[in-house]
């Protein structure tokens, strides 16, 4: 079977680590055709357009899509995509990989976001000269469908438990909705585990037992800041892969930026890339090519070969050569 695929680099190191990736992929006995579609600050300098339509347009018609990351224009570019694709799910594992270091090397966490609505709907407005609102939006349907996604992806995934994070205790209304309809959700799972931390409880908790927990389900401002204060446990954003996923699309990407201060070096990590390919395999249901790759990362990294932000030397090209070698 022959998958298209929507590829948007983006901009600063998604221009080295999303052609790094597409090279390991095609590496992969999995036929491929890949379509290449601009986004980003580049592309909005140059046009006054972040996100051209002809580039979601080839988004909806292709089975998977790979984004390498956006700059200033982010919100302008991923969120938009992620509507596009409906995208009511964001899966953001986190996990210590053999030869990293780690500051909690057993660690071994999936959070499944709610990617819809909460603080992200940019219901922003000044109402005065000296003050501005947000407005935030939780519905009982985003809750239930990202909840329900999550309790089936942690009984798929041979998961043990789910927790819900939360701050009912002061956002009553809102995140109150959301624990009281994910706790329903709960009820219909009796083989999973439940159980609901406050968030900012949670953040330290996470700091100092990783371990107690597996599934995460969070709200989306909530699960966008956790994530990324696990990736500080397991050696960074460069080891961090994410899938935003849709009814009948889905978006893959690493959870780190463009990061302007080493793009152009040939120096990014491509692993978050990599193993977020390996997702879009997942999703593809070409799980023998997703393992292949997924162990072709893990293979390299557990042998030393580290790119800057993990302490080492190695060039993004290199690192790329080293993980074909293993798939081949």
């Amino acid at each position: 079977m022959s998958y298209r695929i929507a590829i948007i680099p983006g901009d600063g190191i998604g221009q080295e680590v999303i052609p790094a990736t597409t090279r390991a992929m095609e590496a992969l006995p999995v036929d491929f055709t890949f379509v290449e579609v601009p986004a980003g600050d580049e592309h909005a300098a140059e046009t006054g357009e972040p996100l051209p339509q002809e580039t979601v347009d080839v988004v909806m018609e292709a089975d998977a899509t790979l984004f390498g990351a956006a700059g200033e224009t982010a919100a302008d570019v991923i969120l938009p995509l992620r509507e596009a694709v409906d995208s009511f799910a964001n899966v953001r594992p986190a996990t210590a990989y053999p030869g990293v270091d780690a500051v909690q090397p057993d660690t071994n966490l999936v959070f499944i976001r709610e990617n819809t609505e909460g603080v992200y709907t940019g219901l922003e407005q000044d109402v005065t000269g000296d003050a501005s609102t947000l407005t935030r939006v939780i519905t009982d349907r985003a809750t239930r469908r990202v909840a329900e996604y999550a309790y089936e992806y942690a009984s798929e995934g041979e998961y043990r438990s789910v927790t819900i994070a939360h701050k009912a205790n002061v956002m009553r209304k809102t995140d109150g909705r959301f624990l009281r309809v994910a706790r329903e959700v709960a009820e219909t799972y009796p083989e999973i585990e439940t159980a609901d931390v406050l968030m900012d409880a949670l953040a330290m908790h996470l700091i100092m037992r990783p371990t107690d927990y597996e599934v995460i389900l969070t709200p989306n401002l909530a699960g966008d800041m956790l994530s990324d204060l696990a990736a500080g446990l397991v050696g960074g954003l460069g080891l961090l892969p994410s899938a935003n996923i849709g009814p009948d699309r889905a978006v893959f990407e690493p959870v780190h930026g463009s990061a302007p201060d080493i793009a152009g070096e040939c120096i990014a990590n491509p692993a978050a890339s990599m193993l977020s390919a390996a997702m879009l395999l997942d999703y593809l249901d070409e799980s023998a090519a997703a393992t292949t790759l997924e162990s072709a990362v893990l293979d390299v990294l557990a042998e030393g070969v580290r790119t800057p932000d993990l302490g080492g030397d190695t060039t993004t090209s290199e690192m790329t050569t080293a993980v074909i070698e293993r798939i081949d």
